[in-house]
C-alpha cells in the first residue's frame, strides 16, 4: 500500500518577489561554464525547485487572497440583490402614496380641496394633510434616488472585485506554469546527462551546490524531505529476484537527496543496476545506499553530516521512473540490506 508523507520543500531563503522570479532567466545549456557557483545544470534545477517552492508559496497565498476577494464580491451580490428589492419596495411605495392621496381627496386633488374649504378649520386641514402627504412623497422619491445610485455603485464594485479576481488568478497561474515548463526542461537535461555517463559506466564527478544549513540538533534524518513512499523492504517485484531490498521514495528528478547521518562516503559509482549509487558509512557499522541518482554532490572518501546533499535524485539504471532507492546495509555490498524504515524510526525518524 503506498503511503503519502509531505514536508515542506526546503527552501534557504525566499529568493525575490514575484516579478522577479518571473523575469529572472536561466541557463538554455546548463553547461558548467555559465553558472558563477560551478554546480552547471544541477545547480539550476536546485535553483528552479527553491523558484517553484516560492511560486507555489505565493500561488496559495494569491489563492487565499482570491477567495477573500470572491467572498467581498459575493457580499456584493447580495447586497445588490437586497438593494433592488428596496428600490422596489419604494417604487410600490409611491404608488402606494398616489393611491391614498387620491382616496383621501374623495376624488379631488388636495389643492381644490383647500380652494373649496368653507371654513378656516377646513382649510388647516387640508393644508395639514397636503403638507403631510407631499413630504412622504419627497421622501419616498428621494430614498428611492439614493438607492438607486448606491446600487449603481455597488454593482460597478462588484464587477471591479470579479475582474480583479480572474486577473489575479490567471497572473499567479501563468507564472507558476512558466516556472514548472522551466523546472521540467531542466529535469530532463539532468537525467539525460545521467543516462549518458551510465551509458559510459564513468560518473562525471560531483557538483558542488550550495548546501542548506544544517539542522545540528538531529542526528539522524530523512533521505528526502518530501516524497511518497512507493516500493518497501521485502516486496516482490519483476524487477528483483529475492524481494526489494531497500525503501523507495517517489520524488521528481533533480529533488536533493541527503545523508540521514553522519559518516564517510564509500562509494561513487555509476553504472549496473542501481545506476549512479552513493554509498555512506555509519558509525556502528552501517551503512546506506542512495540509489538511480541523476548526479551526485559529494565524493568518494568525503566526510558528510546528517542533512547534508549527497546528490540528486533520477531514474538512472534499472528503474521505471524517478524514485530515491535508499538502502541500510551491515556491509557496503548489496545482499546484507536490513528494513530501511525500521531501522530509520529506532533513530527517531519516523518514515510512512
Amino acid at each position: 500500500m503506498r503511503s503519502l508523507r509531505r514536508h515542506p520543500l526546503l527552501v534557504p531563503a525566499l529568493l525575490c518577489a514575484l516579478v522577479f522570479l518571473a523575469a529572472r532567466p536561466t541557463s538554455a545549456e546548463g553547461d558548467p561554464g555559465d553558472d558563477p557557483g560551478g554546480g552547471g545544470l544541477s545547480a539550476q534545477v536546485v535553483r528552479l525547485y527553491q523558484d517553484a517552492a516560492v511560486a507555489t508559496q505565493r500561488y496559495e497565498a494569491g489563492r487565499r487572497d482570491a477567495e477573500v476577494q470572491r467572498a467581498q464580491a459575493e457580499r456584493y451580490e447580495e447586497l445588490l440583490a437586497r438593494e433592488r428589492r428596496e428600490s422596489a419596495a419604494l417604487r410600490e411605495d409611491l404608488g402606494r402614496i398616489a393611491r391614498a392621496q387620491y382616496r383621501s381627496g374623495g376624488g379631488l386633488p388636495l389643492t381644490a380641496q383647500i380652494l373649496l374649504a368653507e371654513t378656516p378649520d377646513q382649510l388647516m386641514r387640508g393644508q395639514h394633510v397636503f403638507s403631510q402627504t407631499q413630504l412622504a412623497v419627497n421622501n419616498a422619491i428621494e430614498k428611492s434616488h439614493r438607492a438607486e445610485a448606491r446600487l449603481a455603485a455597488d454593482r460597478a464594485k462588484a464587477r471591479s472585485a470579479w475582474q480583479a479576481l480572474e486577473r489575479r488568478s490567471g497572473e499567479l497561474a501563468a507564472l507558476k506554469k512558466e516556472i514548472d515548463d522551466k523546472l521540467e526542461q531542466a529535469r530532463r537535461r539532468l537525467q539525460g546527462e545521467a543516462d549518458s555517463a551510465v551509458a559510459a559506466g564513468s560518473c562525471r564527478g560531483a557538483v558542488r551546490l550550495d548546501q542548506p544549513p544544517l539542522d545540528s540538533t538531529r542526528a539522524w534524518v530523512a533521505p528526502v524531505e518530501s516524497y511518497e513512499l512507493s516500493a518497501g523492504f521485502g516486496s516482490g517485484g519483476s524487477r528483483w529476484a529475492r524481494g526489494h531490498t531497500g525503501q523507495d521514495f517517489a520524488v521528481p528528478i533533480g529533488t536533493p537527496v541527503r545523508a540521514v547521518g553522519a559518516g564517510r562516503v564509500v562509494r561513487v559509482s555509476c553504472g549496473g543496476a542501481f545506476g549512479i549509487e552513493v554509498v555512506v558509512q555509519h558509525p556502528g557499522g552501517y551503512y546506506t545506499q542512495y540509489a538511480h541518482l541523476a548526479a551526485v554532490t559529494v565524493d568518494q572518501g568525503e566526510r558528510v553530516l546528517a542533512g547534508q546533499w549527497v546528490g540528486q535524485s533520477g531514474t538512472s539504471g534499472n528503474s521505471t521512473g524517478p524514485h530515491l532507492h535508499f538502502e541500510v546495509r551491515v556491509t557496503p555490498e548489496w545482499g546484507s540490506s536490513l528494513d530501511p524504515v525500521e531501522w530509520l524510526a529506532q533513530r527517531g525518524v519516523p518514515v510512512g
